[in-house]
């Protein structure tokens, strides 16, 4: 199956209320041999404030912001239709399960597009870095890493591309980190193909549940603490396996845990456990692509090489025999997150936020071609079509931005009084505002003041110029 490597470059660390600025990949096969690229860059949409550390990471110019050719519509349009194009493939980037699938899902779901067109079959989804790690803790030979002050492997892109003899020079453009992400993989592959294949088999969701099924001891690799570690595990009992709220959560036990004890404890007994470190109990997120590898490299890592194996053999038994004990754990599991749930903040969640809570219906996503094809006057009447208010909203305002000469008046000054009510608020909100965007500016102009960075002391000056223009624009809507 090809390979699609993507990155994006963000104007903010939001994935509900920032946007993608910049997106760049290549389409390689499964020998990394190049079939298409890509890179397209848009203009921040109207109505939006960005953060000013992300443009300074991503080296973005008030010029780039605002003249670039396409608008965020029209690059959202090419992008699926690229990704359309590319189909069946492994969507990947470099630690993108986190924030660039996040984004583009909810980029696609506030522009009226499919959101999972990037995890829906007949594509799967995996993440470079996940890999990366992986690979480094089966052998710590196959890259060479950088240490950082705790003496952890350090597993940034740049970093890592730079310590193999990549290119890095334009880290943080979109293209060029598509590139390094495909450059360092390849790498992986060629020197560790024994495990390569086995990390693509969880790159779908059924495809991981049958194998968590299935009952054997593997070995799970999960990052925390800043190291890459190895946890030899057996998953609960097949009936009683999956999380009774959350959907594609998968419980497994680390059989370096002594399980008879825990096996007649009550529920509250239980999760007293849960909390205890290490785990006894380990979470496997099947739409995530979670690293799951043979048994065998488990058994090389402390503390499990040091066990004998008929315990371990023993141990997994019991785990896998003992429903009642799997049903326990679930119930455990149900009252932590019910009670989670009751402790959640009652605060609004806005339209942006809202993709998990509700899903869009069949009926609404089947509207979405004709509402694209349409007129922007006959965008407006063809909003009356879908049953989902977001969509009506998130409808209204991409007129706003693109064609804003065809609404009529009163919905016209409706959309920039929104607007001006959310840009200019004086309050903490959960987007950035003018306010928010000036305290940035003036905390990181007293940074580069002292750094003499004159660079980016012009590009502060640009953002303040921009913001107050933006201001002037909207404080009489």
């Amino acid at each position: 199956m090809n390979l699609a490597i993507w990155d994006i470059e963000s104007s903010s660390a939001s994935t509900d209320f920032g946007s993608i600025i910049e997106i760049g990949g290549v389409l390689v096969d499964e020998n990394f041999k190049e079939k298409d690229r890509f890179n397209l860059r848009c203009r921040l949409p109207e109505g939006e404030i960005f953060q000013a550390m992300a443009l300074i990471v991503n080296k973005t110019s008030i010029k780039q912001l605002t003249q670039a050719n396409l608008s965020h519509y029209q690059m959202l349009a090419e992008v699926e239709k690229i990704f359309k194009k590319w189909s069946p493939a492994i969507f990947l980037g470099w630690s993108n399960i986190g924030f660039d699938d996040e984004m583009i899902r909810k980029e696609f779901f506030k522009g009226i597009r499919y959101p999972y067109l990037t995890n829906a079959a007949p594509n799967k989804r995996h993440d470079g870095i996940n890999i990366a790690r992986a690979a480094y803790a089966v052998d710590p030979n196959i890259l060479e890493v950088e240490f950082n002050e705790k003496n952890n492997a350090v597993f940034k892109l740049e970093s890592l591309a730079r310590m193999q003899g990549i290119d890095s020079s334009d880290a943080h453009s979109a293209l060029a980190d598509a590139e390094m992400t495909a450059k360092v993989l390849s790498i992986v592959k060629r020197k560790q193909e024994h495990t390569w294949n086995d990390f693509l088999k969880t790159a779908n969701k059924s495809d991981t549940e049958t194998i968590i099924k299935k009952g054997d001891i593997f070995t799970l690799n999960e990052y925390y603490y800043g190291k890459s570690r190895l946890h030899l595990v057996v998953p609960l009992h097949p009936k009683y396996c999956m999380h009774p709220i959350y959907q594609g959560w998968y419980y497994s036990v680390d059989l370096r845990t002594d399980v008879e004890p825990l096996l007649n404890l009550s529920i509250n007994e239980l999760k007293v456990e849960m909390k205890k470190s290490p785990k006894f109990l380990r979470t496997i997120r099947s739409n995530k692509a979670p690293i799951i590898v043979d048994a065998k490299y488990g058994m090389k890592t402390e503390p499990y090489n040091a066990m004998d194996e008929s315990l371990i053999k023993k141990r997994a038994e019991i785990v896998q025999k003992n429903e009642k004990f799997s049903q326990n754990i679930l119930v455990a599991l149900r009252e932590v997150a019910e009670e989670k749930e009751h402790s959640k903040s009652q605060e609004d969640i806005y339209a942006e936020e809202s993709i998990y809570t509700r899903f869009t219906s069949n009926k609404d996503t089947a509207l979405f071609p004709a509402w694209h094809a349409a007129s922007w006057k006959d965008k407006l009447k063809l909003l009356d079509k879908f049953d989902d208010d977001r969509l009506v909203g998130f409808g209204k305002k991409i007129i706003y931005q693109e064609a804003p000469d065809t609404l009529p008046l009163d919905i016209f000054k409706s959309m920039k009084r929104d607007i001006a009510k959310r840009i200019l608020s004086e309050r903490k909100e959960k987007w950035w505002t003018i306010p928010t965007l000036y305290t940035e500016i003036d905390t990181l102009r007293e940074k580069y003041t002292n750094e003499n960075d004159e660079e980016k002391l012009n590009l502060l000056d640009e953002f303040n110029n921009y913001a107050m223009s933006i201001q002037k624009k909207y404080e009489n809507a």
